[in-house]
């Protein structure tokens, strides 16, 4: 069930221009599903939806396999203009940014989809970034490094 009603947002978000929560659970319901707001949001957390700009200057969901260039640019943007210092240590890097950043940094860093990042947990003005192994800290770090000049 929990599938059917993932690809049927996925081609909702596809098809019409969503922008709430509570719109995306009425067109599952008329689409019969039947779901609660919690639900919606844990779907939307699963499939990593995020609201982009329409052309008429709303906002929508978008999965992340749609992501235009765009997009990828403001993440790369965001990175490049936030983060101050990267430091390592075992499988944890910890990244300095601007205060109030931390967050920012952290959400371009997940939206990037760097290899070997498990997550990110982010403060005001630093964020703890967990790598799959501390054998691939170097080259991710190296990666930061490239992006950031």
């Amino acid at each position: 069930m929990r599938y059917s009603r993932q690809n049927k947002i996925l081609e909702l978000i596809g098809d019409y221009e969503i922008d709430t929560q509570e719109k995306l659970a009425n067109m599952l319901k008329n689409s019969g599903f039947d779901v609660t707001q919690a639900t919606v949001s844990r779907d939307i957390r699963e499939l990593r939806l995020f609201k982009t700009p329409t052309a008429s200057g709303k906002h929508k969901y978008t999965a992340a396999d749609h992501i235009d260039h765009s997009v990828t640019d403001r993440f790369v943007k965001i990175f490049k203009e936030t983060i101050r210092s990267v430091a390592s240590s075992g499988n944890i890097v910890v990244v300095k940014t601007l205060p109030g950043c931390a967050n920012a940094a952290a959400e371009s860093i997940d939206s990037l989809d760097f290899a070997h990042v498990l997550g990110t947990i982010a403060g005001d003005n630093t964020l703890m970034l967990i790598a799959d192994d501390p054998g691939n800290v170097p080259a991710l770090v190296e990666q930061f490094d490239e992006l950031l000049q």
